[in-house]
């Protein structure tokens, strides 16, 4: 029932930017607080950014600090994250969930590349 939605991703040159979305159903966004979290080949996956609804306040790993925003729409009962100076470090297959880790979607793929 429950299913979060990530889209967004594509092939961005370094420097280029995107916007990732996510969209929830079967659960308030609202209710939960939100992040992203990223996983590169060979890697473990890692916490990227993290919205609480209160303020609403954020917090950002060291890695994408400056360069990321996370932000949310309840109306559309959504959470975004706008990347800007991409790096190909970014590359990833990026996923929203709750701060908990319950639920893990299919993800979208980012990849930065000349």
């Amino acid at each position: 029932q429950v299913q979060l939605v990530e889209s967004g991703g594509g092939l961005v040159q370094p420097g280029g930017s995107l916007r990732l979305s996510c969209v929830a159903s079967g659960l308030t966004v609202s209710s939960f607080d939100m992040a992203w979290y990223r996983q590169a080949p060979g890697k473990e996956r890692e916490f990227v950014a993290r919205i609480y609804w209160r303020g609403p306040s954020t917090y950002y790993a060291d890695s994408v600090k400056g360069r990321f925003t996370i932000s949310g729409d309840n109306a559309k009962n959504a959470v975004y994250l706008q990347m800007n100076s991409l790096r190909p470090e970014d590359t990833a297959i990026y996923y929203c969930n709750t701060v908990g880790r319950v639920y893990w979607g299919q993800g979208t793929q980012v990849t930065v590349s000349s």
